[in-house]
C-alpha cells in the first residue's frame, strides 16, 4: 500500500500533466512497477496476479494516467515470457537501464525475411507511454521474397516483435480529451533489421512462473478492467464531497460488485492455474463478458451522477473532470469498447 502522503504527492504530480512528471517516472523505478509481472530472477516484482491487480487499481485510483501507464508498461513488459531466454537477459538483465516495453496490438507493417534476421518498416498507433519506453512492442505480416505468407487457413502469418526505442520514430500524436500523460504516441519503423530472436508469439511461453500460464486475454481483460474501477473509485471519493452520499449509492454499489467480481476471477485463475487446470474458452469468454458488462455500468452510471456535480465538475482545473476524462477515454481501449 502506497501511504496516504505519497499518493496525495503524486496525484498533484500528475494532475493536468501532459507527460508524466520526471518525478513520478523516477518514483515508478523506483519502485520496480515497470516489472510488476517480471520474474524476480530478471530483477523484477513477480507479483501474482491478485497482488498486481491491487497494484494497479491502486494507481488508477491516484491518477488515471499514471494507473493506465504502469498498467500497459507493465503489461508489455508481461512479454518476457514470450522472449526468447537469451534475449530476455540480454534486456531485462542489462544494468545500464530499466527495461519498459509498450507498443501497439494492430498489425499494421510488415517483416521481410533476411537470412536470421527480418527487416521491419511500418506505422503502428497507440503507444502508451511512448516517450518513455525502452522498447517498442509491434505485429506484422510476415513477408518472404516479395510475398506474405499465409498459415494453413489462407490467412497473413503475423509474428510479434521487440525493437530498441532508438530504431524507432515517435509520431507525436496524441490529441485526446484524457490521459494526457500516458502520451500514447503512434510510432513508424522503416526498413530496420532485427534479429530473429526479436520475433515473439503471445501463445508461446518460454518461463514457468503461474502468471505466464493465465494466457494474455484473460491477462488483459484484469488488469484493464482494474483500472476503470480504480478511476471509479476516484471519482466517488470526490464526488462525495459535493453531492449527498445518499444519491451515489448506484455507483458506489456498482463498484463494490466490480471489486468482488473482479478479485473473485483473479482468484479462481490462480486456483485453476495451481491445480494445472487450463483455463477453457468459455472460462475465459465468461470473464470478459462480466467484465464488459460491469465497465458499462459503471460508465452508466458515471453518466448518471456527473450532472448532479454542477458547474465546478466542467471546469477542466477541476479533479472530477479530470477523471471523467480520462475514465472515458480509457473506455475507448478496443476491448472494451466492442
Amino acid at each position: 500500500m502506497i501511504q496516504e502522503d505519497k499518493r496525495q504527492e503524486l496525484r498533484e504530480q500528475c494532475f493536468g500533466a501532459e507527460v508524466l512528471p520526471s518525478e513520478v517516472l523516477n518514483w515508478i523505478k523506483k519502485e520496480n512497477l515497470w516489472n510488476i509481472w517480471v520474474p524476480k530472477t530478471y530483477g523484477g516484482l513477480e507479483s501474482s496476479l491478485t497482488q498486481g491487480l491491487t497494484a494497479l487499481k491502486e494507481l488508477a485510483k491516484i491518477d488515471g494516467s499514471l494507473g493506465w501507464t504502469v498498467t500497459l508498461c507493465s503489461g508489455a513488459n508481461y512479454f518476457i515470457g514470450n522472449l526468447q531466454p537469451g534475449k530476455a537477459k540480454e534486456i531485462f538483465l542489462d544494468a545500464t537501464y530499466a527495461a519498459c516495453f509498450g507498443g501497439s496490438g494492430g498489425v499494421s507493417g510488415t517483416a521481410e525475411i533476411f537470412g536470421d534476421s527480418y527487416q521491419i518498416s511500418g506505422i503502428w498507433h497507440y503507444a502508451t507511454g511512448a516517450p518513455y519506453l525502452t522498447h517498442f512492442t509491434l505485429n506484422a505480416e510476415i513477408v518472404k521474397k516479395g510475398s506474405i505468407l499465409k498459415n494453413e487457413d489462407g490467412s497473413p502469418k503475423v509474428l510479434s516483435f521487440i525493437v530498441p526505442k532508438d530504431k524507432v520514430r515517435i509520431i507525436d500524436d496524441w490529441n485526446t480529451m484524457g490521459l494526457k500523460a500516458t502520451a500514447t504516441q503512434s510510432f513508424e519503423v522503416k526498413d530496420v533489421l532485427v534479429h530473429k530472436s526479436c520475433a515473439f508469439l503471445y501463445n508461446k511461453y518460454y518461463l514457468p512462473q503461474p502468471i505466464f500460464k493465465i494466457g494474455f486475454s484473460v491477462f488483459a481483460d484484469l488488469t484493464l478492467w482494474a483500472n476503470y474501477i480504480g478511476m471509479a473509485e476516484h471519482l466517488l471519493e470526490e464526488a462525495i464531497s459535493i453531492m449527498p452520499k445518499e444519491t451515489l449509492c448506484d455507483l458506489e454499489h456498482i463498484i463494490t460488485d466490480s471489486n468482488r467480481k473482479m478479485f473473485r476471477y483473479a482468484k479462481e485463475v490462480e486456483n485453476r492455474i495451481m491445480a494445472n487446470k487450463v483455463l477453457e474458452d468459455r472460462f475465459i469468454h465468461e470473464i470478459h463478458k462480466e467484465a464488459s458488462v460491469s465497465v458499462q455500468m459503471i460508465s452508466k452510471n458515471i453518466i448518471g451522477v456527473f450532472p448532479g456535480l454542477g458547474v465546478k465538475a466542467s471546469r477542466e482545473n477541476h479533479a472530477l473532470n479530470q477523471i471523467f476524462r480520462d475514465y472515458f477515454t480509457a473506455t475507448q481501449h478496443h476491448i472494451f469498447s466492442r
